[in-house]
């Protein structure tokens, strides 16, 4: 608990980015010794100015610190660090990776072999259709499903997920176990769930046996800037993503330029060619991105 609390009271102090972090990180290497040092201590450090240290002596509240602790120990919140086993291989080796993740539920999944079903919020019939069909067949085949608990396809993905995990549950336990589970990125701290319609989804995730992870401390607001840090999580954990429906301005393409630059692979279900919902999607196709159309294309 000691060792957590203060990578928590690391993760605690606002305005000061990953860049900072990892620059402080790489040169003391333990939050702890960071914590203790002086003001004049601090100055000393090549590239840290005042600003940002009178941020980080301003954030040693000692008070705020435990409700946190208590907190996450009272709703089973655990965090891991970027130093730690239990963080998971491919998540480290991206561009910026997340310095610690608040877990709720099964943290052994981040490095289980994972892929990620995404699209747009305001979703068509097909799209609804073709997240639960790809998110039910390829949990059957043993992958986990990742997305972001947000609306529209990312719910229809957790949805498919958990239907093939409750199917499976009365036939019989070897089948259970055999089944994936699904894992939900938000860009929120985890004693929230947002949105607000999917706090039955939310449990469900859990009661199934799967996880839901935030970068973010517990208490932190929905922020739209959030949302596309916690994409690069998305695909950063997965081997690949698979894109349902996204409009020409679209915040999935932004999953889709992380993934990319990851190396990950890419999957396109097309769309009718008529619909918004598809210009990003038929857009991704025409520059080469592999499509789509039955799960046993992504099993080959």
């Amino acid at each position: 608990m000691q060792d957590i609390k203060y990578w928590l009271w690391l993760s605690l102090i606002r305005n000061l980015g990953n860049k900072t972090k990892f620059k402080l990180l790489e040169t003391f290497k333990n939050p702890k010794i960071i914590y203790y040092l002086s003001k004049k201590e601090l100055l000393n450090i090549n590239g840290i100015g005042e600003k940002i240290v009178n941020t980080i002596m301003d954030s040693k509240n000692e008070d705020i610190i435990k409700y946190h602790l208590d907190y996450m120990y009272n709703n089973k919140i655990e965090m891991i660090n970027i130093y730690d086993n239990d963080y998971p291989f491919n998540l480290k080796q991206i561009y910026d990776p997340p310095i610690s993740l608040f877990i709720k539920g099964n943290k052994q999944l981040l490095k289980e072999k994972n892929i990620a079903i995404i699209g747009c919020r305001d979703c068509s019939e097909y799209g609804k259709k073709s997240a639960k069909y790809f998110s039910y067949n390829l949990t059957k085949s043993e992958f986990n499903i990742v997305s972001g608990l947000a609306k529209g396809i990312d719910s229809y993905a957790h949805w498919g997920c958990l239907e093939a995990f409750y199917e499976n549950e009365n036939i019989n336990i070897l089948k259970k176990s055999q089944c994936g589970k699904t894992i939900a990125v938000v860009g929120n701290g985890l004693n929230e769930v947002y949105p607000k319609e999917n706090v039955e989804l939310s449990r469900k995730i859990i009661e199934s046996g799967g996880t839901i992870i935030s970068e973010y401390p517990c208490g932190t607001r929905i922020s739209k800037k959030n949302f596309p840090a916690r994409n690069r999580i998305v695909s950063g954990i997965s081997e690949g993503i698979i894109v349902v429906e996204a409009k020409k301005k679209s915040g999935t393409l932004i999953t889709v330029d992380f993934a990319l630059e990851q190396g990950r692979d890419v999957y396109v279900v097309p769309g009718n060619i008529n619909s918004i919902n598809s210009y990003g999607t038929n857009d991704l196709i025409k520059q080469g991105a592999t499509i789509v159309t039955s799960y046993e294309d992504i099993l080959k």
